[in-house]
């Protein structure tokens, strides 16, 4: 998603678009976080912001299986801007059969095994 990007990068970057320029970004208090890079003055008060791990926390991959689908759509703009991405092929490849697998009982499943008993109690009364 960010190839080359780190927290000091981006934290770099916000700096040098955003501070002077808007009203609502502004430097860190040092008090409460000592360590915040930025603040953003919010209709309540300025709140800090530590971008140590940032792009980590927020990264929001899309699920091959989207990007697959996105890929072999009709929208001419979203093939190309996807062209690139891996994604995983939407049929399996030939000889490799999918084997079901045997999982355990789900919350849902037993729940529903729950209410199927009670429904069956319920018809008798």
């Amino acid at each position: 998603l960010f190839p080359k990007a780190t927290d000091e990068t981006f934290c770099n970057k916000l700096h040098a678009g955003l501070m002077g320029k808007w009203p609502n970004f502004a430097k860190p208090a040092k008090r409460p976080d000592p360590d915040a890079h930025f603040a953003v003055v919010h209709y309540a008060a300025t709140v800090s912001y530590n971008i140590t791990g940032w792009l980590e926390k927020n990264k929001d991959p899309l699920n091959d299986t989207i990007v697959e689908m996105i890929k072999n759509g009709s929208n001419s703009l979203m093939i190309e801007c996807f062209k690139d991405h891996p994604g995983q092929p939407l049929v399996a490849p030939k000889g490799h059969a999918k084997k079901k697998k045997g999982g355990g009982k789900t919350v849902s499943s037993y729940f529903k095994g729950q209410l199927d008993e009670l429904m069956i109690i319920l018809y008798k009364t």
